[in-house]
């Protein structure tokens, strides 16, 4: 009875096989392949043209890791620009392609940008005695600044910027507290802490001195209100209408200066189309807005400052300083970025043709996740 037990189970068995054999290939596959990636949405989808130089679902992935990860905090407005045509936009619940966003900082660029015209009109010199009427009496040391230092932070005038507590820090009292109603004024009277030249201080009232130098200029012994209306009619008439960018524009202290390091507003398209002026050597459809040696020098590393221009940051370390470049070097060095508080960033690569605007609200780690992913974003597409 054994033996015949034996043999009927093995004859069971053989007729079992077949319904046997499915599964456990299934169960064995589950096994040794992970999981794919979960499947797009059509949001996520949908931000990413049909053919963006790059694997669709690749970008669209990168694209929706910045809204989606919650380590990078909020992100509002995303455009991907690839040899100067948008491959890319998205924006989260509550923004819009049509909504002027703040770039905090990146309007220091922009800053730098109009004094660059200013220059190539011959109304402003480089390397001259900036022209601020308190710094000219005799004896004064601050005669020794120029608009070069100015732009490459290296004024060597007294700022504490980003400290603890945060009314104590410059930017903030110049802001908020006893410098608001001339800005330009307080950051002015502000002493000599190291020779003009010497040591590289980034500086939110380094731009202010900038863009009254620049009010100064287009409207001597204007009132506040002749002095907005000319800086005004200036980024219209230089930048805004040659870019295309009707969004761009600014605020202004009670004295008619432009809030040039804060208060910059722009559209998530036309951020991008600054950063494109700059990926394209200062022009615009072959008219040249602002000189290429100017876009060249603000460019070029400071000689204060390897990772700073003159009012743009660049991909570089600054180890003297305890800076790591933004992207760690990663990608290639001729990357460059309009960066501004809470992880506003414009990265632009000219070796890449990709200019990446985001816009949103990132604090502390935030922002360099953020950044991260946009390093992620970037290394998609090859170098030409």
């Amino acid at each position: 009875m054994a033996t015949m037990s034996g043999r009927h189970f093995l004859s069971r068995l053989r007729k079992l096989a077949p319904s046997l054999i499915a599964p456990l290939l299934l169960l064995a596959c589950s096994q040794s392949e992970p999981p794919g990636p979960p499947p797009l949405s059509d949001t996520a989808l949908a931000a990413v043209n049909a053919d963006p130089g790059v694997p669709r679902e690749q970008l669209a992935r990168a694209v929706d890791a910045l809204f989606t990860d919650e380590e990078v905090g909020e992100t509002r407005a995303l455009v991907v620009m690839h040899n100067g045509e948008v491959v890319a936009e998205r924006y989260a619940e509550g923004y819009s392609a049509d909504m002027p966003l703040i770039g905090w900082s990146m309007g220091k660029t922009v800053t730098g940008l109009l004094a660059g015209a200013m220059v190539a009109e011959g109304r402003l010199d480089l390397d001259q005695a900036a022209p601020v009427a308190l710094w000219q009496r005799a004896g004064d040391p601050r005669a020794a600044i120029t608009l070069r230092y100015l732009l490459q932070m290296r004024s060597g005038l007294y700022n504490e910027e980003n400290i603890e507590p945060l009314y104590t820090a410059s930017e903030v009292r110049m802001l908020f507290l006893e410098g608001r109603e001339d800005m330009a004024g307080w950051a002015e009277a502000q002493p000599l802490r190291d020779p003009p030249g010497e040591r590289f201080a980034y500086s939110t009232a380094t731009t202010v001195i900038i863009a009254d130098i620049i009010a100064d200029t287009l409207a001597p012994d204007g009132t506040p209100g002749q002095r907005q209306r000319a800086v005004a009619d200036f980024i219209t008439s230089r930048l805004a209408e040659p870019l295309g960018a009707a969004s761009l524009r600014g605020e202004y202290d009670r004295s008619g200066t432009l809030v040039g390091g804060s208060w910059v507003f722009a559209t998530a398209r036309d951020w991008g189309k600054v950063g494109e002026l700059l990926r394209n050597g200062g022009s615009v459809g072959g008219v040249q807005v602002v000189p290429r040696r100017w876009v060249e020098f603000m460019r070029r590393s400071s000689p204060a400052s390897p990772d700073y221009g003159a009012h743009l940051w660049l991909n570089r370390n600054a180890e003297e300083a305890n800076r790591d470049a933004f992207f760690g070097g990663r990608i290639s060095t001729d990357i460059f970025a309009m960066r501004g508080h809470l992880g506003q960033f414009v990265h632009v690569s000219p070796t890449q043709g990709l200019t990446v605007v985001r816009l949103g609200k990132s604090e502390g780690s935030e922002g360099r996740a953020a950044e991260a992913r946009i390093a992620d974003l970037m290394a998609l597409y090859p170098l030409r």
